[in-house]
């Protein structure tokens, strides 16, 4: 009896995995269709075909996240949840030239209580801060999340999976840093993102900000190099 229920459970978290390998399937098509190498959205595009989207946020919905996955999954998870209902709020707010400009009673849009997993409900914020943040202590987490805007880092077109996240993260963070549209590193002065200031903690927990940006960066700035944080552009980064 007690080995037929053991084969019974394990068949069920098979059944459960390979399903959830179908979802995220599903919106890696999605995020290949309609994200851009660059990382352009089209919005317009995905609005008039939601269909793909609307079937993991149904995945989304009904997964409840469990304390038996491991720090990649969990990780993975949480991103691919983040991104896809960034992507919903702007599909449902649409046409609009900032995610700023969405409101809510009184709610900007980082703070509404409006995605779903798992039958409890979550502001983006909530999964940032209090998930993400706080419990993986990844700095690079930062470069993997749809800022919705044209200064944000470049929104990956693809989704995260527990394979490939790593790899994933390094190639993004290093890319972002490279890129002379976001960052400009010379020998002494650093003129980042203020993305590097906004999270300065999650950053130089460990070392100083230029330490940092020379783990990723080809060009290594001097360590007294002075730090200037650009302009920020909320602009929809839209196609």
């Amino acid at each position: 009896m007690r080995k037929t229920i053991t084969l019974t459970f394990t068949c069920l978290l098979l059944f459960v995995s390979i399903q959830s390998k179908a979802q995220t399937d599903v919106y890696d098509a999605l995020l290949k269709t309609y994200v851009s190498p660059e990382g352009d959205v089209d919005y317009k595009g995905l609005r008039k075909n939601r269909a793909l989207l609307d079937i993991y946020i149904k995945h989304l919905e009904n997964t409840i996240p469990s304390n038996k996955w491991s720090t990649n999954e969990a990780k993975a998870f949480w991103i691919n949840a983040y991104n896809a209902y960034t992507i919903k709020l702007i599909l449902d707010s649409y046409p609009l030239k900032k995610i700023t400009d969405i409101k809510r009673k009184g709610r900007n849009a980082w703070k509404i209580p409006f995605a779903s997993v798992g039958k409890k409900l979550y502001s983006l914020d909530y999964i940032e801060h209090k998930i993400l943040r706080r419990w993986y202590d990844d700095p690079r987490v930062h470069v993997a999340l749809n800022a919705a805007s044209k200064s944000g880092p470049r929104f990956a077109n693809f989704a995260f999976t527990k394979e490939n996240i790593e790899k994933e993260l390094q190639n993004l963070i290093k890319a972002f840093i490279n890129d002379t549209t976001k960052n400009n590193i010379t020998l002494t002065k650093v003129e980042v993102s203020k993305i590097f200031q906004w999270y300065q903690e999650d950053f130089t927990s460990r070392n100083t900000l230029v330490d940092y940006i020379n783990k990723y960066s080809s060009i290594k700035a001097n360590d007294n190099a002075e730090v200037v944080y650009l302009e920020y552009d909320w602009n929809l980064n839209s196609k």
